[in-house]
């Protein structure tokens, strides 16, 4: 009896197929449910309560997750264009009130006025290297001094974002009580001329990731305003 079952036995281990080999059936031929239909109701899957779905509401389950997804991407890259928008109104307008500007004082004003009512930044800071001593509102301090105080965050020249220490928020924000985090970006040209910062009690508000191009932006128009004001009569 035996014998005469062991032809059929070796038939069936031939036609045995292993994942493997069904998965890489699927890839070579992709159209294989579209041609039999009739599979999708024999095939199901596990949902996570236990139960078992047909492979089409799989399938209606997968897309409606992508599809939330993708909404949700939607919304972010809105949400950030809209941020965008508003930071380039916002620094158009500094722009054009800097432009205004007939001495280093009203730009020191403009600035940290916008600062706090446009921007509604907690702490700002416009610190510009010179003989300290001189009257006015705008901060004036040696740059030797300067590198002392915070010479890692100027070294390059370049923005710096980020929790600093206690010491070198001390010195760019004197006033301000806790600061958690802040933006610092150098004005350059043809050397040190200053500095602005901006600053959070909120840890995370300004991060290594972030992007300071708007804040490079307005760095960039009081470094070429600065010479013209600093000779005007």
């Amino acid at each position: 009896m035996s014998a005469v079952n062991e032809p059929a036995q070796a038939a069936t281990a031939e036609l045995d197929l292993s994942d493997e080999q069904v998965r890489e059936y699927l890839k070579e031929n992709g159209d294989f449910l579209q041609r039999n239909p009739d599979m999708l109701d024999h095939l199901h899957i596990s949902h996570a309560s236990g139960s078992a779905v047909s492979l089409v509401e799989k399938q209606v389950s997968v897309l409606r997750e992508r599809n939330m997804e993708m909404r949700h991407r939607l919304n972010t890259l809105t949400a950030n264009a809209r941020d965008n928008d508003k930071l380039y109104d916002q620094t158009r307008a500094l722009v054009l009130s800097l432009l205004d500007a007939r001495n280093r004082e009203q730009l020191y004003q403009h600035f940290m006025q916008s600062m706090a009512e446009d921007f509604k930044v907690e702490h700002a800071s416009m610190i510009l290297f010179g003989e300290p001593g001189s009257a006015g509102e705008c901060r004036i301090e040696s740059l030797e001094s300067a590198k002392i105080e915070i010479g890692s965050l100027l070294r390059g020249n370049k923005p710096v974002c980020g929790v600093l220490r206690k010491e070198e928020l001390n010195y760019l924000f004197p006033d301000a009580g806790e600061v958690g985090s802040a933006a610092l970006m150098p004005l350059v040209k043809n050397g040190e001329i200053g500095l602005l910062a901006v600053g959070s009690s909120d840890a995370g508000k300004y991060s290594s990731s972030m992007g300071t191009l708007f804040l490079s932006h307005i760095a960039e128009v009081i470094v070429r305003l600065l010479p013209k004001l600093d000779t005007a009569d």
